[in-house]
C-alpha cells in the first residue's frame, strides 16, 4: 500500500482545565496539517467540563470520555478503541505540532515491518531553559534528551508525547498496561511496556525513531525547579522497576545501560569541561544534577524492586 493512502487518527488525551488554552493550540496544529488526518479524536480523562469545552469550541473533533480508569494509558486505549484510522499517532495536550508531523511520520510506514514511529520533543521553556538543568536529563520534563539518535534510526521504544502506531497492532497485543507507571509512586514508562510487547510478539517488526519529526512540548514553571526534578526521577525508577516485573531486566534496561554507562559519563566530563576551560560555574551545576538524577532514579528503582519483592 502506497503511504498515500494510509489513513491516520490523531489521538490527543486530555485531563486538566488548566491546560485547557495549551489543549486548543494542540487541536489547531493537526487541523493544521499539511496531510489532514482522517479524524482527531480528543480524549477527555474525567472531567465533565473540559469534555463540554473541547466539544463545543471544536466540533470537527471527535470527543469522547475516557472510559476506563484516570490516566494516560486508560485514555489512550479508549482512542484506540474510537479510532478508524489505519495508523493512531498520538500528540500531548501541551505539545504543537509541526505542520508537516503526520507527512513525515506516514512516510515511514511505507516499509510494512514498521510499527511504530516517533520524534523529538522540543522544550518549550516558560522563560529561559535553567543553567544547571542538563540536556541529558530533559526527558524529565517529557522532552528529547542529549544521548538519543541523531538520524533515523530503530528504537526499543517510543515517547507518549509524539508517536504513532499500527492500529491492526492491536487486534494481536493488549493495549497500554494501565497500572505502569500508576501507583507506588511511578509515572510513565507505559509506552517503553508496550512496545517490547510489541517487539516481542512480531520479531521482524521495527519501531522507527526520527529526530527531524518533531513537536514542541510546554514545560509549566512548576517542572522547571528542583523539587519537580527530583521527584520526576524518583518516579521514573519507580516505574522502570514495574516495567523490569513486566518484561525483564534485558529489554526493560537495555536503553538504560547505554545511557548510565556512555551518556551520563560524557554529560559529567561536559559540565565540568564547562566549567574550567569556558568559566562557565553552572557547568559544574550540570555535571552535579547529573549525579544527583541518576541518584535519584536509582533510588526510586531499587526500593520500588525491594517493595516488591517482599509483597
Amino acid at each position: 500500500m502506497r503511504t498515500a493512502d494510509l489513513t491516520v487518527s490523531a489521538i490527543v488525551c486530555a485531563y486538566s482545565d488548566e491546560r485547557q488554552h495549551q489543549l486548543g493550540a494542540a487541536l489547531e496544529s493537526i487541523r493544521s496539517q499539511d496531510t489532514p488526518p482522517l479524524e482527531i479524536i480528543a480524549v477527555i480523562d474525567h472531567n465533565r467540563r473540559l469534555e463540554e469545552w473541547t466539544s463545543a469550541e471544536y466540533p470537527d473533533v471527535k470527543t469522547i470520555a475516557n472510559a476506563g480508569p484516570q490516566g494516560p494509558s486508560a485514555s489512550r486505549n479508549t482512542g484506540i478503541r474510537f479510532a478508524q484510522g489505519e495508523i493512531v499517532a498520538f500528540l500531548d495536550d501541551d505539545a504543537t505540532a509541526d505542520a508537516g508531523w503526520l507527512t513525515r511520520m506516514v512516510a515511514h510506514y511505507a516499509d510494512p515491518n514498521v510499527i511504530g514511529v516517533g520524534g523529538a520533543a522540543m522544550p518549550q521553556w516558560p522563560q529561559q531553559r535553567p543553567r544547571w538543568f542538563p540536556n541529558e536529563f530533559d526527558w524529565v520534563i517529557g522532552c528529547s534528551y542529549r544521548g538519543q539518535p541523531k538520524h533515523v534510526s530503530p528504537t526499543r521504544n517510543l515517547w507518549g508525547c509524539n508517536m504513532s502506531l499500527r492500529r491492526d497492532l492491536f487486534r494481536h497485543i493488549d493495549g497500554f498496561g494501565e497500572t505502569i507507571g500508576e501507583g507506588s509512586g511511578g509515572k510513565g514508562c507505559e509506552e517503553t511496556e508496550l512496545c517490547i510487547r510489541a517487539t516481542r510478539a512480531f520479531p521482524q517488526s521495527k519501531i522507527i525513531y526520527d529526530p527531524e519529526l518533531t513537536v514542541r512540548h510546554h514545560v509549566a514553571p512548576n517542572r522547571t525547579r528542583w523539587r519537580y526534578f527530583h521527584s520526576r526521577c524518583v518516579a521514573e525508577g519507580r516505574s522502570k522497576a514495574q516495567v523490569v516485573d513486566a518484561v525483564g531486566a534485558r529489554d526493560g534496561l537495555s536503553n538504560e545501560r547505554d545511557y548510565v554507562t556512555r551518556v551520563l559519563p560524557a554529560g559529567i566530563a561536559r559540565g565540568v569541561g564547562d566549567a574550567v576551560l569556558q568559566f562557565d560555574p553552572w557547568g559544574l551545576a550540570r555535571a552535579g544534577s547529573i549525579v544527583a538524577g541518576l541518584s535519584y532514579t536509582m533510588w526510586g528503582y531499587v526500593s520500588a524492586r525491594w517493595s516488591n519483592h517482599r509483597m
